[in-house]
């Protein structure tokens, strides 16, 4: 038996074992295995290990994609944490090769999968808080949102969750060094039952107003493991 004998069930089933680049190459033999690639249904899920990766043709984002993440583990992460106006010439060039990719990528996603139930985004240093209040609003069924060295995530992202997470059962924002103490104690207050977590945030260096040449040491420092 030849594979496109199978019925759109069982093609389905088998892609649904291939990562996404084989996916994308078994669909490039015929239009019958085109249009399993094309389903919403074979993609629940989608993992991405690099920014790179956000910018390939071999995924498909719709309405039936209920988990997302994003983990990015690279030295660049480091760079990418540093505030703007500490950045040299050379990390600002860096920098403005990405820095829009996974912001760009969850207004997309913020379109086109309303039924999303878990997002996790891990070394993501340029994502906004308007981008997260946008995904709160639009993704109403979203249960678990997990954040780790996200450094602009602010406190405004707290109070978002608190006014429009309404499904949200689990929160983490471990290591986001902007948001505080504060903000999570009045999160805590106004969601008792969320599960939060927030490993080190509140006790890290929050980002600094623009001042003199001596501050660079502190863009040093926050480049250095701990």
């Amino acid at each position: 038996m030849h594979i496109t004998q199978l019925n759109h069930e069982c093609l389905l089933h088998l892609f649904s074992f291939l990562d996404k680049d084989s996916r994308k190459s078994l669909a490039g033999t015929c239009s019958r295995l085109r249009a399993v690639f094309e389903d919403p249904a074979l993609w629940p899920l989608l993992h991405f290990r690099s920014l790179a990766e956000l910018t390939k043709d071999n995924f498909l984002l719709g309405p039936a994609l209920r988990s997302l993440s994003i983990c990015w583990h690279s030295s660049r992460v480091r760079v990418c944490s540093i505030e703007d106006w500490l950045k040299s010439a050379f990390q600002r060039s860096m920098c403005s090769r990405h820095e829009s990719l996974v912001n760009d990528f969850l207004l997309q996603v913020c379109d086109r999968c309303p039924n999303l139930a878990s997002v996790t985004l891990s070394g993501c240093g340029h994502v906004t808080d308007d981008c997260l209040v946008r995904l709160l609003c639009c993704c109403p069924r979203l249960r678990a949102l997990r954040l780790e060295n996200c450094a602009r995530v602010t406190n405004r992202t707290l109070a978002a969750v608190a006014a429009q997470g309404r499904a949200l059962q689990t929160l983490h924002v471990d290591f986001c060094r902007n948001v505080s103490a504060a903000g999570l104690h009045r999160l805590r207050a106004a969601c008792p039952r969320l599960a939060l977590r927030a490993e080190h945030s509140a006790a890290m260096m929050p980002d600094q107003p623009q001042r003199g040449a001596a501050a660079h040491g502190t863009a040093f420092r926050k480049l250095l493991p701990r």
